[in-house]
């Protein structure tokens, strides 16, 4: 039988990004949608066959008997939003943030235990092919030892600016902010690429500009248990637009620019591990077919599995970052320990 799945927040990530990419799961079928703005409604209705919409989450909830719930809604939503899913039964995929306080996600994280469903984050940079690349060749030792980490991502503006996107990156009712909407996913990376390594200590400066209600710019500098350090610059304000990283181990560096990856190591000698990516736009629908894959798999082997327990821990490493980073930023950037995650 398929999955029958729902929609809750049906904005441009979730028509441009999460359809496409549930389309390519032939066991699942986007049943019900729910969105408040009846704009959004129409266009759900527009592209997907014999869906049925809702203005209201519980109304759905309590009309649908859907398998899972993918929550696509502003950050500020997504614990209400989690926690009525879990309640009715349903799984859940939510997108980045998990949500934006650290006790909410062990609540959340319990509940999901004491209703024995799943509860799992949007991961999708996992799935470009550049951090990929860069994996499965720390995995397979061709770094040697990692001694350190840099991931940048810098923009001229937030993504969406001007339209509804934009709006909730740069409100603070919302859960906007660059470090939320790009530092969850240097975070979870980070946390991933280094194969779960726990972050122990980390030192941060947020920049707010005058009239801004947000972080519109982050320096981060974290220390990890296994002595691993680890660099980030966020901008929204930067001169030209970049995505990069540097990847330092004892046999080499790899360096990531856009979709080049290239391995350089001692003996002078250098690989491009570069793969191309589907072609497609900012919203990365093929990214989230990889997420889609990884949910249904850990819906059909419980949320015990390690896929399901791999996500939330870099989901746990994520927003106790997040954390930590603000506190340090409050004290003039001195080192802060991360809390712990259970």
């Amino acid at each position: 039988m398929k999955l029958r799945g729902a929609i809750s927040g049906f904005g441009e990530v979730a028509a441009r990004a999460h359809l496409p990419g549930w389309c390519t799961r032939d066991n699942v079928n986007i049943s019900a949608v729910h969105d408040p703005v009846a704009e959004r409604r129409h266009e759900a209705i527009r592209l997907i066959k014999s869906v049925r919409v809702y203005d209201d989450l519980r109304l759905m909830l309590d009309g649908e008997a859907v398998d899972f719930v993918d929550i696509a809604s502003p950050p500020a939503l997504h614990a209400r939003s989690i926690r009525a899913a879990l309640e009715a039964g349903a799984h859940v995929l939510v997108e980045k943030p998990l949500c934006l306080d650290f006790g909410e996600f062990h609540r959340l994280k319990r509940l999901a235990v004491e209703k024995r469903r799943v509860l799992m984050c949007v991961h999708n940079w996992k799935y470009a092919p550049p951090y990929a690349a860069a994996r499965r060749a720390i995995e397979q030792g061709r770094l040697g030892e990692v001694w350190s980490i840099t991931i940048d991502r810098l923009r001229t503006e937030p993504a969406g600016a001007g339209g509804a996107g934009g709006k909730w990156r740069t409100s603070s009712a919302s859960g906007g902010g660059i470090l939320i909407d790009h530092g969850w996913h240097v975070f979870y990376l980070m946390h991933w690429l280094l194969g779960g390594a726990t972050p122990f200590s980390i030192s941060a400066r947020l920049e707010t500009p005058a009239g801004c209600e947000v972080d519109e710019v982050a320096r981060v500098n974290i220390l990890f248990e296994n002595g691993v350090t680890a660099k980030s610059h966020l901008s929204w304000r930067a001169s030209s637009r970049r995505t990069s990283a540097k990847i330092l181990g004892a046999l080499g560096l790899m360096v990531i620019e856009g979709d080049r990856v290239i391995l350089s190591k001692m003996d002078g000698s250098t690989e491009d591990l570069s793969a191309p990516d589907v072609a497609a736009d900012s919203y990365h629908p093929a990214w989230f077919g990889g997420v889609a894959e990884e949910f249904e798999q850990a819906v059909a082997t419980g949320p015990d599995s390690i896929v399901a327990r791999q996500n939330l821990a870099e989901a746990g490493a994520a927003i106790g970052m997040i954390a930590a980073a603000r506190e340090s930023a409050t004290i003039g950037g001195e080192d802060v320990d991360m809390p712990k995650v259970t």
